[in-house]
């Protein structure tokens, strides 16, 4: 037993310094009190409100710049934003694995930064030089080829600044926190809620504010906000400097992993051992600040890349070679990285939804009445801010009544299980699909009646109509969304968070590219009728029944991922398991 007095010195310890293989800024073991937790995440998040303001600033209203300014129907305009949206969000898994193998966190979120300055730098351009205009007039018939050309160049480079920027951002945020201190451990879960209700805010001023000046003053006006709004948060960022903790670099987290499978294919043909304590570890005395994993049963045919052959091969731990044995820990993190597949997949249905909310909800609007008054009227990309609104809501909720509670009567530090979390949106998802599909039809129908009528004022159905729809998908974001971030960046080993959160963020580029694809197939079989599910004119078209189609897959999709998520083993390490399903009882099993 650890005499008494070695075991107070070592808390001591532990509450002076952080001992998670983390630096500070001059390479040395960070101060507990003068670096990470608030004072580090806080710099960060304000990094993160900017770039969301920007990105929905501009992708909320895309849809109406291509239809309005570059005269593109709404198939081909529904088909580039959902290109562009999904380019956007599967460009962080190479920016992830560049940050965890090459450059680290900090250095990648800067670059990508300046990136991502350079493409509002360039998007403002196209609007304030005549020659890169779209016209000379204030109205277009015909749009200069060169700006088009330098539009979608400005976009893209911000589909590229957004590949290193929001992976390693919101990694590096979670990093601030000590998972091994108990109080560090439990505000980062207030971490996600907070980064969250950040990104929502910087929602609802990009489809607020932003887009009221787009529409209104000008998209010169607009873009030159974005880019000194940006431009001031990547100094902000900058300073936060000294206060961060540093991840030191592992090497590519794919090496590991492969040396894995080949040691476990080399040795097929052994017996499992009668313990899994004779698979080999690193020896306690010779463990680095690293966490390791603790054994699981599952996928037991990876097991037998840690079967020990010859003990004398391993006197020396540095000797025994990698590709012929690997240790518990690595052997389980390739089980985490296989065990994120089938959630990952049945995460895309869900990845379609979110993608209709900056494209087919945003053309319902502008086909409805926006005005709230004779002199105001609401832009269409605007109705975005209900969703951003209720998931704020819906957080604050969760956070500070939902989780106390349940943490009360379940003893569970997180309050629900991950899944369980993203398991209750994809249920939100459905509702909202369903809402969607109806207030779609009762707009088609009026809209049928009054045509015949012979009225051409517009319709008279309220855009606020849309206000339950994008609200059920609000407050489903706010459980999906934020249960995705935490599972990809909790339950993925710790040399690829980077990664795991750019796992997330393909959910919804994927989703986006899905959309696209279904849209042109449900295009092509729903044109041979009468009348074609989406066709270049919404009111000419029977957006209610794609809504239909995609409350049928995810309802599905939703029976396939609680199956999955029954049989779900959260990652487990030496001595407890992580925050993602801890409690007491699970706490006591697994005390060395």
């Amino acid at each position: 037993m650890e005499p008494e007095v070695e075991k107070i010195k070592r808390e001591s310890d532990e509450e002076i310094w952080v001992h998670d293989s983390s630096v500070d800024y001059k390479g040395n073991v960070p101060l507990r009190a003068s670096t990470g937790v608030w004072k580090a995440s806080l710099f960060i998040i304000t990094i993160e409100f900017s770039e969301r303001l920007s990105y929905f600033g501009l992708a909320s209203n895309l849809i109406m710049y291509l239809t309005k300014v570059l005269h593109q129907d709404l198939v081909t305009a529904a088909k580039n934003v959902n290109y562009w949206t999904g380019v956007t969000t599967l460009m962080p898994l190479i920016g992830a694995y560049m940050a965890d193998t090459y450059t680290g966190r900090f250095t990648m979120v800067l670059l990508s930064s300046l990136i991502y300055l350079m493409g509002l730098s360039l998007l403002t351009m196209s609007q304030f030089i005549p020659s890169l205009k779209p016209c000379n007039l204030r109205v277009c018939q015909r749009v200069r080829t060169v700006h088009e050309v330098i539009f979608f160049l400005a976009m893209y480079f911000i589909s590229v600044g957004t590949g290193g920027h929001k992976p390693c951002l919101e990694s590096f945020g979670a990093d601030q926190f000590d998972d091994n201190h108990p109080e560090e451990r439990k505000r980062k879960m207030s971490y996600f809620n907070l980064w969250n209700i950040a990104l929502s805010c910087g929602l609802f001023l990009g489809v607020t504010v932003m887009v009221y000046v787009q529409d209104n003053i000008g998209w010169n006006i607009a873009s030159l906000i974005l880019t000194i709004t940006m431009a001031v948060t990547i100094v902000t960022f900058y300073v936060g400097k000294p206060y961060y903790r540093y991840r030191l670099l592992e090497g590519s987290p794919l090496t590991p992993l492969s040396q894995v499978l080949v040691a476990a294919i080399r040795k097929r043909k052994l017996l499992y051992p009668s313990n899994p304590s004779l698979l080999y570890e690193v020896p306690k005395s010779k463990v680095s600040p690293a966490r390791l994993l603790a054994h699981t049963d599952r996928l037991r045919f990876l097991d037998k890349a840690a079967i020990i052959e010859d003990e004398e091969g391993i006197v020396n731990e540095k000797s025994h070679n990698p590709w012929r044995l690997a240790t518990v820990t690595k052997v389980e993190e390739l089980k985490l990285v296989l065990n994120i597949v089938p959630i990952w997949l049945t995460s895309l249905p869900f990845g379609i939804c979110v993608a209709q909310t900056s494209t087919l909800f945003i053309k319902q609007a502008a086909a409805m009445n926006t005005e709230i008054s004779e002199q105001i009227s609401i832009p269409p990309a605007t109705t975005s801010s209900f969703a951003a609104v209720a998931m704020i809501i819906s957080i604050a909720i969760y956070e500070k009544v939902l989780v106390p509670y349940i943490r009360r009567v379940t003893g569970n530090e997180r309050g629900i299980k991950i899944l369980q979390r993203i398991g209750i949106g994809m249920a939100l998802v459905v509702l909202g699909m369903i809402v969607a599909a109806i207030v779609e039809r009762k707009r088609l129908s009026i809209a049928n009646e009054e045509k015949i009528q012979g009225e051409k004022h517009g319709i008279s159905m309220s855009v606020f109509w849309l206000a339950p729809q994008y609200g059920i998908l609000g407050i489903g974001d706010g459980f999906a969304l934020i249960g995705l971030q935490e599972y990809f960046y909790d339950q993925v080993p710790d040399s690829m968070r980077s990664l795991g959160i750019a796992f997330y963020l393909s959910v919804i580029g994927l989703g986006s590219f899905l959309s696209s694809f279904l849209i042109t197939i449900v295009d092509h079989i729903s044109g041979k009728g009468d009348k074609s599910w989406i066709g270049k004119d919404i009111n000419s078209s029977r957006v209610d029944n794609f809504y239909w189609l995609l409350a049928a897959l995810n309802g599905l999709n939703l029976c396939i991922f609680v199956y999955l998520a029954k049989k779900y083993t959260y990652k487990k390490v030496q001595g407890r398991i992580v925050a993602a399903d801890c409690n007491k009882t699970d706490q006591a099993e697994l005390m060395p």
